[in-house]
């Protein structure tokens, strides 16, 4: 069978079965590919959302030397092809080899040297539901995964995302499914905004907070659930966009 038809014969029974599988594995040994041995190998079985096996994929890299060999396994899910593809491109790995069987796709990875990347990005986030998160959230991981550096101002009701404890919840009809919601979307690997956060923050994103939105929200400093926030109203986070290079508001 062809990639092709290969990945088109993806369906929910290949997603579903793999949710059971909820965690990511790295494990030492030899690829089963013909004549290219990995370093490690990384199981992304169970997990659709791109952005999280990735991050799991660079943290195995950076432990590695330039030229060795990451071999990551996911479910056969179209969207990695694309993904891991462009990964590789903005962050100068190879991607060697791509395998696919009916039910996992197989990417073999050498370290390269990353090129250099002055690209900027700053979003505004200004929402601080479950589902209301997830693309911004998900659009700056994927930035900063890239090597582009990530500049997240939160404003209004989003300056709550920030504190300890805070649990986003659906909006509307939905809020009373909000914890199977959640728990859908962590096996799926979108994982808790509080997670996705500490994540940005270790690959480099600079967070910024509304200063103005504090009090009208019952937010105090002392509540935030990370360090180095910097808090400050519009004219700095202007100066900050006037030098980023793309833009998005939420």
């Amino acid at each position: 069978m062809s990639t092709a038809e290969c990945l088109s014969s993806v369906t929910a029974s290949y997603v579903e079965s793999g949710l059971a599988r909820a965690s990511i594995a790295v494990l030492g040994g030899r690829s089963d590919m013909d004549t290219l041995t990995a370093k490690r190998k990384l199981d992304g079985r169970g997990k659709t959302i791109t952005t999280f096996v990735v991050y799991e994929a660079a943290r195995v890299l950076e432990e590695l030397a330039a030229g060795e060999i990451v071999e990551i396994v996911t479910d056969n899910f179209e969207p990695f092809v694309s993904d891991i593809s462009a990964w590789c491109d903005a962050t100068g790995h190879r991607l060697l080899d791509t395998r696919t069987t009916n039910e996992d796709l197989t990417f073999v990875v050498e370290k390269g040297t990353p090129p250099a990347n002055d690209t900027k990005l700053a979003m505004v986030i200004s929402v601080a539901g479950l589902e209301e998160l997830l693309s911004p959230l998900g659009f700056a991981l994927g930035a900063a995964l890239e090597g582009i550096e990530v500049h997240l101002y939160f404003q209004g009701p989003a300056v709550k995302v920030l504190t300890r404890g805070y649990q986003p919840k659906l909006s509307g009809w939905a809020r009373p499914f909000t914890r199977f919601a959640a728990s859908g979307m962590t096996k799926s690997g979108h994982i808790s905004a509080h997670a996705k956060l500490r994540q940005l923050i270790d690959l480099g994103a600079r967070i910024y907070v509304c200063g103005g939105s504090l009090q009208p929200f019952k937010v105090n400093p002392d509540d935030f659930e990370f360090s180095d926030l910097m808090i400050v109203e519009y004219l700095t986070f202007m100066s900050v966009m006037k030098d980023a290079d793309i833009h998005i508001y939420t």
